[in-house]
């Protein structure tokens, strides 16, 4: 008996005129009018996360319609890099070209769930742009790379609002992927990829010859 094929769904793919019109093209900076570029993204089921070259995190929720807008604070610096988490709150890690990491705790409208929007810094120890970042699924640890190849493991605590930073591993060529999942993260340099084992802090690299 032949098998039955499954149905083909066609998609129609079109530019996001409902998102990008939420984000202006220019900004007016004293006497100066600056473009604004869009330099990071990240998506998932609820959001759309897009970061800009003039510091502003911009993130579109998918059920509600609705833009909000989170910067950081002090110098305005491009945002090159951001991650976002679906867990029991909803999370959204950026990176900037100067090295600074902020968290972001967003607020829900759901029971039990978050309602005040808090803040953690990954600050002092990535110095470069950050070129990767990843959650673990329960979000209680976010790692970022940058294009130094310094790996930072940040520890957080949603409860107490802390966020604990350290340095565990530094490659002598740029990070440009980083995926974690049961104790074990995945790091891609342009010069090798490996496997770092968190508990044992040990390393094992992915084949034997170095990327041209």
């Amino acid at each position: 008996m032949a098998s039955v094929a499954s149905p083909v769904i066609f998609k129609e793919f079109c530019p996001l005129y409902y998102l990008l019109n939420a984000i202006p093209t220019k900004i007016q900076k004293g006497f100066r009018s600056i473009v604004v570029y869009l330099t990071a993204l990240d998506t998932n089921g609820d959001y759309i996360a897009v970061g800009s070259s003039i510091g502003m995190l911009y993130l579109y929720c998918r059920h509600l319609n609705q833009m909000k807008k989170y910067n950081f604070e002090g110098r305005c610096e491009s945002i090159t890099f951001v991650k976002l988490l679906s867990c029991f709150d909803d999370l959204v890690a950026a990176g900037t070209a100067s090295g600074r990491v902020a968290v972001f705790q967003l607020v829900s409208s759901l029971p039990g769930r978050n309602k005040q929007l808090r803040r953690f810094d990954v600050a002092g120890i990535h110095k470069s742009s950050i070129t990767a970042l990843a959650w673990s699924p329960n979000g209680m640890k976010l790692f970022s790379g940058d294009d130094k190849g310094k790996i930072v493991y940040s520890a957080l605590d949603l409860d107490q609002g802390i966020c604990n930073s350290s340095l565990v591993l530094e490659e002598p060529s740029s990070i440009v992927q980083l995926d974690y999942n049961q104790k074990v993260l995945l790091v891609s340099t342009l010069q090798r990829t490996l496997l770092f084992y968190t508990e044992e802090k040990s390393v094992n690299q992915v084949g034997t010859q170095p990327r041209k």
